[in-house]
């Protein structure tokens, strides 16, 4: 039986939840999914794989247009944003922004399909999301469940990246691969592209989002400076856009960064007079070329 009960407890930026604990998305944040395809432009194939049946894990592989078959390419594991509660590996969206980065970097890309809020709350993205690099790694042997990772995948040029909200959660993977390793795997580099951190009004958000959270210092939302001297990779890109209302606490993250003690090199690229995740809403425009074009020069650039 429906309730009748509407009246509002909370309203954050991409739901609201009702008093008797009803969670209502609003209605922009409806996912649409595409299935994968052969893209005849730039010729990048991809095809969908099962992670894991339980929990629920998925990933879209692109295969940029070969070359030389006896070439191994590096491997971006990508991480999609939608404020941890919508959006798919497998939206338009997403789809066609990973065929681009892709076919630009001349890499392999694997982009996860992780739990979202309400059905699996936080910290879902990050576990589905570890689980997902750990099947990468399963690879390294060549002998894995997938054979373009098994044929094509230079595990020594390991790329972790994500925007928005996978920005953060690409924070999260890299400080884990730091602590406790990841055998056969090597990470060069983190891209993060408008990353969510904490410190504005969406805080209480993802909080509500994960109940077994560590409050406002939580250092999946607040990174501390011995999680950030950890970070498991040689180099960082971090890419604003001047309007975003995430700037800020990018900015943050920034700085924190390069006073932690953390060994690798941090660069940091602006889009003027853009707002966030710009370059998926018009992919087309000049300044989401450059963002693609930079994203892929950071995963070419020679050590």
């Amino acid at each position: 039986m429906e309730s009748t009960n509407n009246e509002v407890a909370h309203e954050f930026r991409f739901f609201r939840v009702y008093k008797d604990g009803r969670v209502e998305k609003f209605e922009w944040t409806q996912n649409q999914k595409i299935p994968p395809s052969d893209d005849p432009i730039t010729g990048v194939q991809s095809k969908d794989v099962v992670i894991s049946t339980e929990p629920s894990i998925s990933a879209r592989i692109f295969l940029p247009k070969i070359h030389d078959p006896t070439q191994k390419l590096p491997l971006l594991f990508y991480i999609h944003g939608g404020g941890f509660c919508f959006e798919s590996a497998f939206s338009p969206l997403y789809h066609n922004h990973l065929i681009s980065l892709a076919s630009k970097a001349n890499a392999i890309a694997v982009s996860i399909e992780y739990g979202l809020f309400p059905e699996r709350p936080i910290p879902a993205c990050y576990e589905d999301s570890w689980a997902g690099l750990q099947w990468v790694a399963s690879h390294v042997n060549r002998n894995g469940s997938e054979s373009w990772l098994n044929k094509y995948a230079d595990f020594n040029r390991v790329f972790i990246g994500g925007d928005s909200g996978g920005g953060n959660v690409s924070h999260t993977l890299a400080v884990r691969v730091g602590s406790i390793g990841l055998p056969g795997i090597k990470v060069v580099g983190v891209i993060l592209v408008h990353p969510f951190f904490g410190g504005m009004e969406d805080d209480q958000m993802w909080l509500y989002m994960c109940p077994t959270n560590g409050g406002l210092e939580d250092p999946r939302l607040k990174p501390p400076q011995e999680d950030l001297a950890k970070l498991g990779c040689e180099r960082v890109l971090i890419i604003f856009a001047e309007k975003d209302h995430l700037r800020g606490v990018g900015e943050c993250y920034y700085k924190e960064l390069k006073k932690s003690g953390w060994v690798g090199t941090v660069e940091a690229v602006e889009h003027e007079g853009e707002g966030h995740i710009f370059h998926l809403m018009k992919p087309d425009c000049e300044k989401a070329v450059d963002l693609v074009n930079k994203f892929a020069s950071f995963i070419n650039q020679q050590e």
